[in-house]
């Protein structure tokens, strides 16, 4: 039997989700998401709708707040600043401070060894630092 498909135009003139174009329409897209996954039982539709919700929320969120990526140094330089820490606060972690001050300025990469220490003190993926690793071979 073959399934016959609704007019996805009609569909759209009838109130169907659409792409997000602001964040007002965000915002309503967020709300009926919110109020979909709170269901107890969702039907096939429900579950449906909430993986489209969900896509076109994605699809508008990573195109309106895109996050530039960082290189490992950047992102260590980053988790310092946050964390409050001097160069010499990381000698645990990287060696000497002439060794701190070089990978800092991009003289020296970083290690695996550094990499996984790094990763455990600030409680990060070791990929964010691994990008030295690949360019340094």
């Amino acid at each position: 039997m073959k399934k016959v498909f609704a007019n996805p135009v009609e569909m759209i003139e009838r109130g169907a989700p659409r792409l997000i174009r602001s964040d007002k329409e965000l915002e309503r897209y967020t709300d009926a998401l919110f109020e979909l996954t709170a269901l107890a039982k969702p039907s096939v539709a429900e579950i449906e709708a909430i993986n489209l919700l969900s896509l076109l929320i994605d699809k508008y969120e990573s195109e309106r707040f895109a996050i530039a990526a960082a290189s490992p140094i950047e992102v260590l330089k980053f988790l310092m600043e946050q964390n409050g820490l001097q160069q010499r606060d990381l000698m645990g972690e990287l060696g000497s401070e002439s060794n701190v001050s070089l990978i800092l300025s991009g003289k020296r990469n970083l290690t695996l060894s550094h990499v996984q220490r790094l990763s455990k003190r600030f409680g990060v993926s070791p990929s964010v630092f691994l990008e030295s690793l690949a360019t340094a071979a």
